[in-house]
């Protein structure tokens, strides 16, 4: 009687057993199909910018909090934007093909200009975390204030871009190697930026 009484212990234990595994096996496939089809959206959200492939690199990793929402993405790419402005900027500050003579100028401009579109960026997350309840009525007038920021900020990315590129003599002059050092920090930015404007603009009212 008692060793029956073991085996079917032993047996419910072993039904026990092989049921958790099954849910966990469940709740491991669940979640594994449900990162990948949030990271399907981003790829496909990522299509409709002018850098794809950059877009999908430097979002991916957030695929889990997005949930698939355009706006949540949206965040997270002027998140990313104003990071990297921030980085970049102490890059140039620092690189060592930029001779001291030529940190006056157009590179102080441009360091002027990463500063302010850290500050833009900043201020289009802020804004777009104050858009509420989506389809209110003030929904749209939130979000035409996030694209307005977030267009000065790729318009500041530009102009620095455009200055070093003019510092081609006088006092300011900058060497072509220091040139590429500079516009390959703030190329990298404004094309997440651009990407993070592409999209803001695909947030619907109803998102």
């Amino acid at each position: 009687m008692a060793k029956s009484s073991n085996n079917v212990f032993f047996f419910l234990l072993l039904l026990l057993h092989i049921l958790v595994l099954a849910l966990c096996c469940c709740f491991s496939s669940a979640a594994g199909a449900s990162s990948q089809y949030s990271t399907d959206f981003i790829r496909a959200s990522c299509a409709a910018t002018r850098y794809p492939s950059l877009c999908v690199r430097s979002l991916a990793c957030y695929a889990a909090a997005v949930r698939r929402s355009p706006r949540e993405l949206a965040r997270f790419a002027l998140a990313v934007s104003a990071d990297r402005a921030r980085s970049a900027a102490a890059r140039v500050a620092g690189l060592p093909a930029v001779p001291p003579r030529s940190r006056s100028g157009p590179v102080r401009d441009c360091l002027e200009n990463m500063a302010d579109s850290v500050d833009r960026l900043r201020d289009a997350a802020a804004e777009l975390a104050r858009t509420g309840r989506s389809g209110s009525p003030a929904f749209a007038w939130h979000m035409s204030n996030v694209r307005t920021w977030c267009s000065a900020a790729l318009t500041d990315e530009t102009t620095c871009l455009d200055g070093v590129a003019q510092a081609t003599g006088g006092k300011a002059k900058l060497d072509p190697a220091a040139r590429a050092a500079v516009r390959r920090e703030v190329l990298a930015v404004a094309q997440v930026t651009s990407n993070a404007l592409a999209l803001l603009n695909r947030v619907a009212p109803q998102q």
